[in-house]
């Protein structure tokens, strides 16, 4: 059984005659008839009935051209992806990126990106502090966005464009709140969880950030579980902008405003890349529109 004995089955069923199918695909109705007497020996089964002056599909044979259609679109599939493949693009490219970053401002780089090349597959390595840059670092990934201050990323062996800036806010619920109707400094909620983000770079080993002496904590490895356990009034604890906004307005959640402590943190995001490491012509052009959108100030919506 071949590709082309398919598509003649195919083009036979569709135009109805040995003629029809014989002008669409420019061979001899002879060889036509062949074929797919082969393929019906092949698959011992019987194809069209031939005792009309139309040929018409058999039982068996409508079942067979349903399959027959999938096998040829995941053939024609093969070609384009074989095609793609054939001119340097790459299987897939990884994007690393912290995990407070609000992946909704690139998602039309993305799409964009998506829809120039449909065959490459679009890793997105979501990671926590120093993950990201470390996975850029380690050759995990071809572009990553991480935030400035966690590590230097201004060095000599980075190329790095400022994308737009967040905040992190110390929050809690209106029902933690209510166990604590004067609270004024950190020291009240020690005996409170703090619900705190583990790294999953090695950078900040052994460090916790924002962390006081003796404070009860639960560990998370993602934004919207830190969320939910602080909404419900389990903990407390620093959340991006973005993700509260809604949740502030609706007073489900407090900023608080403690003595002795950063309340709120400014993070820079930049995405960066190593000069020295060649990209693929996939990953080449979702860098170059990663760092047009940096560079164009009307694209840069600080919504964190």
């Amino acid at each position: 059984m071949t590709l082309d004995q398919l598509l003649m089955f195919k083009t036979v069923a569709e135009a109805g005659s040995l003629k029809a199918a014989s002008d669409k695909l420019h061979k001899t109705q002879p060889a036509i008839s062949q074929s797919i007497k082969q393929l019906e020996s092949q698959l011992d089964l019987i194809l069209f009935n031939r005792e009309g002056y139309r040929l018409a599909l058999t039982e068996q044979g409508r079942k067979l051209l349903q399959h027959t259609q999938r096998v040829l679109n995941e053939a024609q599939e093969m070609k384009q992806v074989a095609k793609h493949l054939a001119k340097g693009n790459e299987a897939s490219i990884t994007l690393a990126f912290e995990a407070s970053f609000n992946l909704a401002q690139i998602l039309p780089i993305l799409e964009r990106t998506q829809n120039e090349f449909p065959y490459t597959q679009i890793i997105l390595k979501q990671e926590f502090l120093t993950g990201a840059l470390e996975a850029l670092n380690q050759d995990k990934a071809e572009i990553a966005i991480s935030a400035g201050g966690i590590e230097p990323l201004h060095s000599t062996h980075l190329q790095v464009a400022y994308l737009f800036s967040g905040n992190l806010l110390d929050v809690a619920s209106p029902r933690l709140l209510e166990r604590h109707p004067t609270l004024t400094c950190a020291k009240e909620l020690v005996n409170e969880y703090q619900i705190v983000i583990q790294d999953t770079g090695s950078g900040t080993a052994n460090i916790e950030f924002g962390v006081q002496a003796g404070q009860r904590r639960w560990y998370v490895n993602d934004f919207y579980t830190k969320k939910m356990l602080i909404q419900s009034g389990m903990g407390w604890g620093k959340l991006p902008y973005y993700m509260i906004e809604q949740a502030l307005k609706q007073k489900e959640l407090v900023p608080l405003n403690l003595r002795e402590r950063q309340n709120s943190i400014q993070l820079d995001y930049y995405v960066m890349r190593k000069p020295h490491s060649p990209l693929g012509p996939v990953a080449q052009t979702l860098w170059q529109n990663l760092v047009i959108f940096a560079t164009s100030p009307e694209d840069r919506l600080n919504g964190q």
